[in-house]
């Protein structure tokens, strides 16, 4: 009996400890819901505001943004299973959509602001399904 109740034990602390990484593991839903957040800010002002003032201040913008979520990334204590593959496919993703949009609005579409909004929404999708999808599995 006695090796029941260790066993018994030793699963219980298992789990324990699968609870407590899972829910310390949730930063990252946060993290993809911001970053697809600031897309539908960054890709308008991208878009729309021309000019030296608008190229700097949303490159500026956008490299605070993104050593802010990688500073806050750094810095959590535990990483979720797959973490490096899902953030490769998430980052990818929007790569491709952001060089795509990019070329596009200004190129084709330029000062089109129901493209710039069309745009931002597709930019935000590859983080935004990642994060619901994360949320599902938290």
């Amino acid at each position: 009996m006695g090796e029941h109740a260790d066993a018994a034990a030793a699963l219980k602390g298992i789990a324990l400890i699968e609870a407590s990484t899972r829910g310390r593991s949730r930063w990252y839903t946060g993290y993809l819901w911001l970053f697809a957040a600031w897309q539908l800010v960054v890709v308008p002002s991208v878009l729309l505001w021309r000019g030296p003032t608008g190229t700097v201040v949303s490159t500026l913008a956008n490299a605070l943004v993104v050593v802010g979520l990688s500073v806050f990334a750094t810095r959590q204590p535990v990483v979720p299973r797959g973490h490096a593959r899902l953030h490769l496919q998430v980052i990818g993703a929007w790569t491709l959509a952001y060089l795509s949009v990019l070329a596009l609005g200004l190129t084709l579409f330029v000062g089109s602001v129901p493209f710039a909004v069309v745009a931002a929404l597709v930019c935000a999708l590859p983080a935004a399904y990642a994060a619901r999808r994360e949320a599902r599995t938290a």
